[in-house]
């Protein structure tokens, strides 16, 4: 049987360093240091002129398009040739969104050989009442025996802002809802679908929304970190289309995606690579490009 620990210190394709893999030699242990090196090359393009007086061209907005940690890497150095540890001006960061920081979180963790995943679902801690759509990185704790979920983003002026009352570097499981947890939620009546998604976006909320994050959150679980917006499979853009074969199958998969347990593991995989509707295919819809794109392998 596949060990889970095993397979989250490998590499997918979306992690996969490539080329600029020294880039990665010089970096420090430890997430509260990788935190810093990743705030320092990453800045968030939704923020960047709130938080870091930045305004962003459509053209830079764009950039947070990039999929592959290689090709992120890529970016960084088109921007600021120094080494990743040197903290970038916000003009010299690329343009990225919460995936991004999570999954940069993940490849450098991968290639340090700590078991690290990227983890799709909802945060209590940016707008009061709501649950926001977002991203966290997910380590292994060896000293600790322990999953531990990890707020990348969350640098100094966020936290000044947004005013956490947790440590980002371990985000108790009640501020960030992994999205199996928030399906269970909402299926349960424990929720309102309608507090699930961006509440910067009127009509971006639902349980069509968190289904969305479900799938997501599954294809990172299975090394396919893909971004907040691409669309495939069985996912829908209303509650309507959920048909309730969709429901049955997406309580089957969000139960493993919130269980750790091997027998979990290797069922969840299984039904990943057996169901067409689940796994990410060559050809997806980038929902914020309203195009069609292939996925590099």
């Amino acid at each position: 049987m596949e060990d889970a620990k095993d397979y989250y210190k490998g590499h997918g394709p979306m992690t996969t360093p490539g080329p600029l893999r020294s880039e990665l030699y010089s970096l420090p242990i430890g997430v509260a240091e990788l935190c810093k090196v990743i705030q320092g090359v990453l800045i968030h393009r939704e923020l960047a002129a709130w938080l870091y007086n930045l305004k962003l061209s459509p053209e830079e907005t764009d950039v947070a398009n990039i999929r592959p940690f290689t090709d992120m890497l890529a970016k960084v150095r088109e921007l600021d040739q120094r080494p990743l540890t040197v903290t970038r001006q916000p003009k010299h960061r690329m343009p990225s969104v919460c995936r991004h920081f999570s999954a940069m979180m993940c490849a450098i963790l991968r290639e340090q050989e700590v078991p690290a995943r990227a983890r799709c679902g909802f945060a209590t801690y940016f707008t009061r009442g709501k649950f926001e759509d977002h991203w966290v990185a997910e380590y292994w704790n060896a000293a600790q025996s322990r999953w531990v979920l990890v707020d990348a983003q969350l640098d100094g002026p966020q936290r000044e802002v947004f005013k956490p009352d947790f440590d980002p570097l371990d985000v108790p499981r009640d501020r960030f809802i992994i999205a199996g947890d928030a399906w269970q939620m909402c299926r349960n009546g424990r929720a309102d679908p309608d507090r699930f998604g961006l509440s910067l976006v009127p009509h971006l909320h639902g349980l069509w929304f968190v289904a969305g994050n479900v799938l997501r959150d599954l294809a990172s679980l299975n090394r396919m970190e893909m971004l907040p917006w691409d669309v495939w499979g069985i996912m829908s853009m209303s509650d309507d289309a959920l048909t309730e074969e969709k429901r049955t199958l997406l309580d089957r998969v969000a139960a493993l995606t919130v269980v750790d347990d091997e027998k979990s593991f290797a069922e969840l995989r299984q039904l990943y690579e057996s169901e067409d509707g689940l796994r990410v295919p060559k050809l997806i819809f980038n929902a914020m490009r309203q195009v069609q794109e292939l996925i590099a392998d």
